[in-house]
């Protein structure tokens, strides 16, 4: 008895160093966070392919580090192919422009979309000549929607529109999914995709000079084309064209004929009703959703489906784990926000989450503090910057003179606002007494402080006179 006592207690004593240690690990990972300011950032360099670029952000700027992220943006031409990558960490993909289809695979899963078999009455030289296929489903995306993709996943985008692509994406590396390091990752499964961010890195910070010229290439090239060969089941010359070495294309490659894939047609009001289906019904408590089934794709675009809308003010919406849950696998979630001229969002901070923002038109002048009661940031900030809020730093937002909109990405499933203004704001939760001696001034001054601002979270832009008369949010 006394044996196996001293058995559990050793074990109890090895997990609890084991969890120390990742712990630890997610606490450095995290950073400090000691920021002296913060900047509004902007592409420090990009990448050129045959159909389009990708820009990155620099993801060793103290903000990024301190949030534990980074982020990029593809500019995808028409019939232009994202090829399959997957990444060491959870990513959030939003469409800033355009529309286009994508492929997430995930193993173990079900070939569900597949060509139809051939009639009876077809001879043998036209079966010969036909393409049968058959592949995991696929989905359609638009300006205005979030993708969730986990860790690890395989996944492509194809743009078939008739403009440019733009997707912003957002790689949580610090995520507890990413075993390695804080260095964002791509592990392409085709193609060539040259130097890539890791190679930028070097460059910028000095690190491994000598590598500085190597060819970054898809995971393939490692392997000998003999097992290529074997594993696949095809000729060598078959497997060499696997590794791309002589594929001069990058990572987004141009289909010159378009891409022939199986997909359901879908028109447009269709497309808004599956989408307000998945959001408001039939779902009950989520078990029936499984990671092959999960629902991916939310759209944030949407006026009406807005979780604040002040018709003086603007709107802001959000996506979290309630809404679309597989983030909650992810532990990410997102918010759009709107300001019309002039228009103030309340001030408040995320308890739980740090915040990035994009900013997708328009401009606003943006204030943010730390625990110090200093501005570490107080300017204009224009459309295609990213600015980061860490956790608890108070921020607040005044649109200018074209309005302003955003796009926010944040570190927790299920972000937390605390506003400082406002109906549901922690000053008009407390007592009059306690303001007007915290802040020395009268009881009655204490009631105005409360009380002026009868909104919610969005503020018009109007002056003090008509502050009274501001629509309710």
């Amino acid at each position: 008895m006394g044996k196996l006592f001293l058995s559990a207690l050793s074990l109890l004593l090895l997990l609890g160093s084991t969890f120390a240690v990742r712990s630890g690990t997610a606490s450095w990972q995290k950073g400090e966070c000691q920021i002296g300011n913060i900047n509004a950032q902007e592409p420090s360099y990009s990448i050129r392919a045959e159909a389009g670029e990708t820009q990155f952000w620099d993801f060793k700027n103290d903000e990024f580090q301190c949030a534990g992220v980074s982020i990029l943006r593809h500019r995808i031409q028409q019939r232009g192919l994202l090829l399959p990558v997957y990444h060491n960490s959870p990513v959030l993909v939003y469409v800033l422009k355009g529309r286009g289809i994508f492929g997430l695979m995930i193993s173990g899963c079900p070939e569900t979309y597949e060509s139809s078999q051939q009639s009876r009455e077809q001879s043998q030289e036209d079966r010969s000549r036909s393409f049968r296929d058959r592949h995991q489903k696929i989905g359609e995306s638009r300006q205005g929607d979030i993708v969730a993709i986990p860790a690890g996943a395989a996944h492509w985008a194809y743009n078939d529109g008739e403009e440019e692509l733009v997707l912003l994406v957002l790689h949580d590396d610090s995520n507890n999914a990413n075993q390695l390091d804080q260095n964002p990752r791509s592990f392409y499964l085709a193609g060539n995709p040259g130097r890539g961010q890791e190679q930028q890195q070097y460059r910028e910070h000095g690190s491994r000079r000598g590598e500085q010229q190597q060819q970054f290439g898809n995971i393939f090239r490692g392997f000998d084309v003999e097992t290529l060969a074997e594993v696949f089941g095809v000729d060598e010359e078959t497997a060499r064209k696997l590794q791309g070495h002589n594929d001069e294309r990058g990572h987004l490659i141009l289909v010159q004929r378009g891409l022939q894939v199986i997909r359901p047609p879908l028109r447009g009001e269709e497309y808004g009703r599956r989408e307000e289906e998945g959001y408001y019904g039939g779902r009950d408590n989520g078990i029936e959703e499984t990671i092959c089934s999960a629902k991916i794709r939310e759209n944030l675009d949407k006026a009406s489906r807005a979780d604040i809308y002040n018709p003086r003010a603007g709107r802001f919406s959000t996506v979290n784990s309630y809404s679309l849950p597989i983030l909650k696998f992810l532990q990410l979630s997102a918010a759009r926000g709107v300001l019309y001229r002039n228009a103030i969002m309340s001030p408040h901070w995320y308890a739980n989450a740090h915040s990035i923002i994009y900013v997708t038109r328009g401009d606003s002048r943006m204030q943010i503090v730390n625990h110090k009661g200093r501005a570490v940031f107080d300017g204009q900030v224009r459309e295609g910057q990213v600015v980061v809020v860490p956790q608890n730093y108070a921020v607040v937002k005044q649109a200018g003179e074209q309005g302003c909109e955003w796009v926010a990405f944040n570190t927790n499933d299920n972000a937390m606002i605390n506003t400082l203004s406002g109906r549901t704001s922690a000053i008009r939760g407390l007592p009059a007494d306690v303001i007007a001696s915290a802040y020395q001034i009268s009881r009655e001054e204490a009631q105005r402080l409360k009380f002026s601002r009868r909104e919610t979270f969005l503020f018009s832009g109007s002056g003090r006179s008509s502050r009274g008369r501001v629509a309710s949010a």
